[in-house]
């Protein structure tokens, strides 16, 4: 049995259950083994690929807080600190009922390869709880994010670990977890990213994974013979990511024709009316079915399906595994030539595989969605320097970060004899600066 298949092996029987987990190790591993197989003497030797695998720390704690009514509710609260080695960890918190320490650890190791593929001195991390903050009042959500931050904030720091929003953390629940830091600590610092612009926010932060994910896209059509301009766009999910890159590929000419969200899809031919979806869902917190009540044009379908929608490339926005195999075959039999991913882990492995066997263009979540957190990574360092950019000098360094991005996937899988295979390119990509940094700082 080879290095890598003995690693994958051990992280499922030490990690029962944590399916997630499990099936981002065996994508990465997998990925790597024609990096291991030239190194795998010294890298045995020095336990890299058990040490890359296991968390350096998990916290894991209770969250008590009193609802509305004056009942006390309890949540579950996690930090997974995965990877240190090239920087403080960095990582968003998830609010979500599905939220375990699975799922987290799962996120954890792949915003540890995202983190390294931005070029920034960040590591890896994630955390969150099973709390919901769908129908909580504004009180109720206030009042758990001050009992999770007190909890938490004993395990992060400016240069420790800085949490950011993910899904159910917005402007709302970030405003909250840092009020509730600085009076935990009495530190006016930036432990966390995604704040109000008032307040060390960076300009940018909300639009950063959207405009991010269709930057490097249009790097690598561009690469390939093909570009944006009129091309029908379909868009799993309505939330930030989704919505701005929707917005951004627009600009770049593509008409965008869906987007969804947990109760079903709407697909509009003659392309979405984005101003209508920001009022929907960042203003009222509406759902994507009432866009269909106002635009003729429009069709809301209720459930799964919006991968039957002919179109000339897909971005998946939405959550993990929500694009399987049969939405791949799908998507080929429709026209699709081009897929990129904006969330995290959204293609099955079968999905992944069938996509890269089919000549469709495929970029991976942990190259393109890493927008965000290269941007919050820039919102360290304007609060590092008591500075505030300007729109268009976040969007430049944006920019460039997934230019470059693009590069160092598309020349590790040239260096290793697998062009054009960019999930192999940003897995070694990743794993290359991660590797150097642990082995130059020995064996901890």
């Amino acid at each position: 049995m080879s290095y890598v298949d003995e690693v994958y092996e051990r992280v499922v029987n030490q990690n029962p259950g944590e399916v997630e987990f499990h099936q981002a190790v065996k994508e990465v591993l997998d990925s790597l083994k024609l990096v291991i197989s030239a190194n795998e003497e010294n890298y045995r030797k020095m336990g890299l690929l058990e040490r890359i695998v296991e968390p350096e720390r998990i916290i894991s704690f209770r969250v008590p807080w009193v609802d509305d009514n004056g009942n006390v509710q309890v949540n579950k609260g996690f930090r997974v600190q995965f990877n240190s080695a090239i920087g403080p960890y960095k990582g968003g918190l998830r609010l979500h009922p599905s939220v375990n320490q699975g799922i987290l650890k799962f996120l954890g190791f792949e915003q540890t390869f995202k983190n390294s593929l931005t070029g920034l001195p960040i590591g890896g991390g994630k955390g969150g709880s099973n709390f919901d903050p769908k129908g909580k009042s504004d009180r109720e959500v206030m009042a758990f994010c001050q009992s999770f931050m007190t909890e938490l904030s004993k395990y992060i720091g400016a240069d420790q670990d800085v949490p950011a929003g993910d899904i159910g953390v917005g402007a709302r629940e970030i405003g909250f977890l840092y009020g509730q830091y600085k009076r935990m600590t009495g530190l006016y610092e930036g432990v966390l990213t995604g704040k109000g612009l008032n307040y060390g926010g960076s300009l940018v932060r909300t639009q950063a994974t959207g405009y991010g994910l269709v930057y490097i896209l249009d790097e690598m059509l561009k690469h390939n013979g093909k570009d944006l301009n009129g091309k029908k766009v379909v868009i799993s999910g309505s939330g930030n990511v989704a919505i701005y890159a929707a917005e951004k590929a627009q600009q770049l000419g593509a008409i965008v024709i869906s987007l969804s969200d947990s109760a079903g899809y709407i697909y509009d031919e003659s392309g979405i009316q984005l101003d209508l979806v920001k009022e929907i869902k960042e203003v009222r917190r509406g759902r994507i079915k009432e866009y269909a009540d106002v635009v003729k044009t429009a069709v809301f379908t209720e459930g799964k399906g919006i991968w039957s929608i002919p179109c000339d490339i897909a971005l998946p926005c939405a959550t993990q595994n929500e694009l399987d195999i049969d939405d791949a075959k799908e998507l080929k039999k429709n026209g699709c030539f081009a897929v990129a991913e904006g969330a995290n882990m959204p293609s099955t492995r079968g999905a992944t595989d069938y996509f890269l066997e089919n000549g469709i263009y495929f970029m991976p979540g942990k190259a393109a969605n890493a927008g965000g957190v290269a941007t919050s990574a820039l919102e360290m360092s304007q609060n590092s320097q008591r500075l505030s950019w300007t729109f268009e000098e976040v969007d430049e360094k944006l920019h460039d970060i997934m230019v470059n991005i693009y590069a160092k996937a598309a020349d590790a899988a040239d260096r290793y004899g697998v062009s054009g295979n960019y999930v192999a390119g940003a897995n070694i990509a990743g794993f290359e600066k991660v590797v150097d940094a642990m082995m130059a700082q020995g064996i901890v």
